[in-house]
């Protein structure tokens, strides 16, 4: 666990289930695209345990090469909660992406409530001038299918 995030790329595929809408955005010519997924296995409304699961997409638009070297969350709970992680790469990894290469990969966020948000940002660095730039992620909700009716 990583201060309220955890990854679950090691778990199969099939535990992806309920799809909710797809966000993405672009900024610095990089688009970030978002997929979240409610995980009941792994959840315990009784104790307040809600687990999410999300995929994010990078894709770079740019001419140059870009290194993700960090990541910045904050995540919200309907609760009033509000949290941030900060940490190198994602899910372990600084992915380098040449211009019109995409790197996928999917972690994980627990909620107190059925419902929160997440948004953030990522440090990138062109890897032809050497200069960091931000790169916005778009927020998006993390909804227990049963509160979407």
């Amino acid at each position: 666990m990583d201060h309220g995030l955890w990854t679950i790329i090691h778990f199969p595929y099939f535990y992806l289930i309920q799809t909710n809408l797809m966000v993405s955005k672009i900024s610095e010519g990089v688009e970030i695209s978002v997929e979240t997924f409610f995980q009941s296995d792994y959840s315990n409304p009784l104790n307040g345990e809600y687990m999410f699961a999300y995929r994010i997409t990078i894709e770079n638009h740019n001419n140059f090469t870009i290194k993700l070297l960090r990541r910045h969350w904050h995540i919200f709970d309907s609760n009033g909660e509000h949290r941030e992680v900060e940490g190198e790469g994602v899910v372990g990894i600084q992915p380098v992406l040449q211009p019109g290469e995409h790197y996928q990969y999917v972690s994980g966020c627990n909620l107190r409530t059925e419902m929160g948000k997440m948004h953030g940002t990522y440090q990138m660095e062109n890897q032809h001038t050497k200069q960091f730039f931000e790169v916005n992620i778009p927020a998006f909700d993390m909804i227990v299918p049963s509160k979407m009716n």
